[in-house]
């Protein structure tokens, strides 16, 4: 093209055409998919996917590696793969433009199939890696043709590519936050009592919150739902099915809990629980419209991205709570807004579906859910544990009085003591906090006279019922980990 600069046929070229044909097909995917359902993005939908078919040791490993900042790193790594593909791919097609179609067609048929993989996207999504491939593949075409694009109008391609990821990133958000403060105050007919001031000992503090309350599931990016577009389907084996909108939640006698978190992917003294006033509705209510069969023993739940739960109907019944606020405000959207599934006592995998949108009423026989299938177990008691929350570990403390905090839970059984032991010595009684509920967690500290020198302390909780954690140490799955968590500590001269 005379008169224009063109990018040219170099090395650095061939590769900044193979990378801008990748991204520009993603971001042309994450636009419409932006329209159509943002779970139909081609990354993300391909991620999802990756998620449901990893190993179950493999996503634990995620979990206790990164923490919450698991799906991040996933999503880096396929950055990263893709990155490669698209230099690969520009390298390949420096004489003829083939190479680089036929690895963005491969690409795209990935996409397709990922999207047609998902359960909770509809055929209308497919157009999302079908706007992939044909940007990729025209990439290729367009920019590998004997007349080779100038600079300019490489650059307008690259502008167009960034506003396309960016719409489709607006697009997929919408407007949720706005229909999140648009709920406004929520005030329970039967509110929760007040925490007692001697319920903890500053750390941590005896409500989480909902900055710091612990995150983890599968949701590759968090689902963005409305409130005047949720609408929650009771089915099943039931007498009639129940249509349940978000305002029809509302108008129902809201009650407030006091309840404790825990997930199973919690690793003897882990983080991963956290304490909150959820406000709802408690799902026997809701139930007793439908009429549910004598025979079902399972209540089986949707989240709006397909992910499924399976609870003891009988836990369900006695405790469990459709949960629409959380610390007086409306659930956040990363914890499950417009509304969730908590049921004290059981590990979250089993009871806490967030962004629920369906809950059939059946048999464990007749339906397995997500994590049942992965061979995790059917019926999950959250067990009797305690962990050490200070000092930390390798920590250096003055002489003299040393105190020993932590926390100790047993969901629905309660608290009934909690021990320390300094270097395999005698069992010493610590004292508990204030008691809320037993559903709650307890904090307890211990202070002992301790000289210079490196010491050892573990801890261990008896529950209500007389039964005290073991010491022998169980990994997370398949129901839940167990042992004495321990640490050890300087004490300074």
């Amino acid at each position: 093209m005379a008169g224009t600069p063109s990018v040219g046929n170099s090395v650095l070229a061939r590769i900044a055409v193979g990378v801008l044909a990748v991204a520009g097909a993603l971001a042309t995917g994450h636009l419409v998919a932006g329209i159509v359902g943002p779970n139909a993005s081609p990354l993300l939908a391909v991620g999802n996917t990756a998620i449901d078919l990893t190993p179950s040791a493999v996503k634990d490993f995620a979990v206790r590696t990164f923490g919450t900042y698991d799906k991040l790193v996933l999503l880096g790594g396929m950055g990263l793969v893709l990155l490669t593909v698209g230099v690969v791919a520009g390298l390949m097609s420096r004489k003829s433009p083939l190479p680089g179609v036929i690895l963005a067609l491969l690409l795209g048929g990935l996409g397709i199939a990922a999207v047609f993989s998902r359960p909770d996207l509809a055929f209308v999504a497919v157009l999302a890696p079908v706007a992939s491939l044909v940007t990729g593949v025209l990439v290729f075409h367009v920019f590998k043709t004997s007349s080779v694009p100038g600079r300019r109008q490489f650059l307008l391609l690259s502008a167009g590519v960034v506003a396309a990821g960016v719409g489709g990133q607006l697009l997929a958000a919408r407007d949720v936050s706005t229909s999140r403060a648009a709920v406004g105050d929520l005030t329970p007919a039967t509110p929760t009592p007040p925490i007692p001031q001697d319920a903890d000992f500053g750390t941590p503090r005896f409500i989480t919150s909902n900055r710091d309350f612990y995150r983890v599931d599968t949701a590759l990016t968090v689902p963005q739902l409305r409130a005047e577009d949720y609408v929650l389907r009771i089915h099943g084996w039931v007498d009639r099915e129940v249509v349940l909108r978000f305002a029809d939640i509302r108008r129902l006698p809201l009650v407030e809990r006091t309840i404790t978190m825990t997930c199973v992917s919690n690793e003897v003294g882990g983080p991963y629980l956290s304490t909150s006033n959820f406000i709802g509705v408690p799902l026997r209510d809701i139930l007793a419209d439908a009429g549910v069969k004598p025979d079902a023993d399972q209540l089986f739940s949707t989240s709006v991205d397909g992910w499924t739960a399976g609870t003891p109907l009988a836990d369900i019944l006695d405790r469990g709570l459709l949960a629409i606020g959380m610390n007086g405000e409306p659930l956040p959207i990363e914890h499950g807004f417009p509304a969730r599934m908590v049921v004290p006592g059981l590990y979250g995998f089993v009871s806490a579906t967030k962004w629920v949108v369906d809950m059939e009423l059946t048999t464990f026989a007749d339906k397995q859910s997500y994590w049942l299938k992965r061979g995790w177990a059917q019926r999950a008691p959250i067990k009797t544990q305690s962990r050490i929350d200070s000092p930390a570990g390798f920590a250096r403390v003055p002489a003299g009085k040393v105190q020993i905090t932590g926390t100790a839970w047993a969901q629905t059984r309660g608290i009934a003591k909690v021990e320390v032991r300094f270097d395999n010595g005698p069992w010493v009684p610590a004292r508990l906090a204030a008691e809320v509920n037993v559903d709650t967690w307890r904090m307890w500290r211990a202070e002992l006279d301790l000289s210079p020198g490196l010491y050892t302390v573990e801890c261990r909780a008896t529950d209500k019922t007389g039964y005290t954690q073991p010491e022998q140490r169980v990994p997370p799955i398949p129901d839940g980990a167990t042992g004495w968590h321990s640490t050890i500590f300087t004490v300074e001269g």
